[in-house]
């Protein structure tokens, strides 16, 4: 669906080199702090940019070949993107039924209504909550085969942030050949919905995994001073010092649990991962 090869952009100090995929029928996340080049991934892929160097290719063609049938085929989300605040959602309507062929007005005021976003109240006065839920709604109800989606939960509370998740969960149900690429910095939106995720730091991907290799084969080793000097170092990915010794990211921890049954080995959260895979250090 998305290939990225060395995706390139300088700007000042920083360097996008960015290598990443997106297959039909997944679900992929792209996680990592601000500034370290999910906006500027994601505005390269949809053509808003000009890289310089790399190649992308989405439905087989580069940014600069998309039609706008092609364009049509995207649902995009960007932090900086959105309806202008004078208008209502009732008056949205009509742009969206001219824009996209596909839009599916049922779907649309049926999502609105399950969610709570008005049809008459500008969307100046909405809510940062209901801002985001509208611009997923609008994503997913014209036809699009994949999502591009750039922190739509940020800045959003818990139960606005499920909403959003819940819309995209469906999404995903009705077509399973369709496709998300996502951005977020909250961690646990990405480790409950994606199939794979993407690390990037300092504009480049320092870790690719399979969600559920995450969860079932990474760990958290708590080691003391004695405890570490008698680990096999093996299959450990990065070192941090703590008051206690150290802690040391493994994707091994079964090994680890096997061969030092003295030693405490925690599941470890993406969160965890992002952590030490950052502020890690490599032995």
């Amino acid at each position: 669906m998305l290939k990225i090869e060395h995706l390139k952009k300088e700007y000042g100090d920083f360097t996008l080199d960015c290598t990443m995929r997106v297959e039909p029928g997944s679900i992929t996340g792209l996680v990592g702090e601000n500034g370290a080049g999910k906006s500027t991934t994601f505005k390269a892929v949809l053509g808003l940019i000009r890289s310089d160097g790399g190649k992308i290719a989405l439905f087989g063609k580069t940014p600069e070949q998309f039609t706008k049938e092609d364009r049509r085929k995207m649902g995009v989300v960007l932090a900086d993107s959105g309806f202008s605040g004078y208008l209502n959602v009732r008056e949205v309507l009509p742009v969206l039924n001219a824009m996209y062929p596909k839009f599916d007005r049922k779907r649309f005021g049926e999502l609105c209504r399950r969610f709570d976003i008005p049809m008459d109240k500008k969307i100046r006065e909405f809510s940062t909550g209901m801002k985001a839920k509208l611009k997923v709604i609008t994503a997913v109800t014209h036809g699009a085969e994949i999502l591009i989606l750039d922190e739509p939960t940020s800045g959003l509370d818990v139960m606005a942030r499920r909403d959003v998740l819940d819309i995209l969960r469906e999404y995903m149900e009705e077509d399973d050949t369709r496709s998300i690429l996502i951005s977020s910095h909250i961690s646990t939106d990405l480790e409950n919905l994606c199939d794979d995720i993407y690390m990037i730091h300092d504009g480049k991907i320092i870790l690719h995994e399979d969600t559920d290799v995450l969860r079932e084969e990474y760990g958290l080793i708590k080691a003391d001073e004695d405890q570490f000097a008698r680990l096999d170092k093996s299959y450990i990915l990065k070192v941090r010092r703590e008051s206690y010794g150290y802690a040391c990211l493994t994707d091994q921890k079964q090994y680890y649990r096997e061969n030092y049954p003295d030693v405490v080995v925690e599941n470890s959260m993406l969160d965890e991962v992002i952590a030490m895979m950052i502020g890690g250090e490599k032995l």
